[in-house]
C-alpha cells in the first residue's frame, strides 16, 4: 500500500490522490481531508490505477517496489499522448532508490498507449 518514505514531501512514495490530485499524504493532515475524495493504491474503482498496476506488473517496473504505489498513483491523472520526456517531468518527485526508471516510463507509456485516450477519464 500508500509508504511513507521521507516524511518531508521529497520522495513521492506516499503520493495519494486527493479530490483527484496527486498529493503527498506525509504532508497532509487527517483532519484536513474531512470531505474530500481520498484515493489509494488499494483504490479498487479507480480504473485508471488498476490499468497502471497491470502494466507495472506485465512490464517488471519495480525492483524492491516501494517507490511503485506513489508513482502509480502520479502517473495516473497523465493524459494520454505525451512523451517520455513530459513522463520523466512529471514523475520528478517521485523517486526510485533502485533506479527503476526506464522499466516504470515505459509501464507509463504502455498504458497511455493503451487507453487511446486520455488517462485522465474513467
Amino acid at each position: 500500500g500508500t509508504k511513507e518514505g521521507c516524511g518531508a514531501g521529497d520522495c513521492g512514495a506516499c503520493t495519494v490522490l486527493v479530490d483527484d490530485q496527486p498529493t503527498l499524504s506525509c504532508l497532509v493532515l487527517a483532519a484536513e481531508l474531512d470531505g474530500r475524495e481520498v484515493v489509494t493504491i488499494e483504490t479498487e474503482h479507480d480504473p485508471r490505477v488498476a490499468r497502471l498496476r497491470d502494466s507495472f506488473l506485465a512490464q517488471a517496473a519495480f525492483q524492491c517496489g516501494y517507490c511503485t504505489p506513489g508513482m502509480i498513483m502520479a502517473a495516473s491523472r497523465l493524459p494520454s499522448g505525451i512523451d517520455r520526456d513530459a513522463i520523466r517531468s512529471a514523475l520528478a518527485g517521485n523517486l526510485c532508490r533502485c533506479t527503476g526508471y526506464p522499466k516504470i516510463i515505459r509501464a507509463i507509456e504502455r498504458t497511455l498507449r493503451r487507453t487511446g485516450r486520455d488517462a485522465a477519464k474513467p
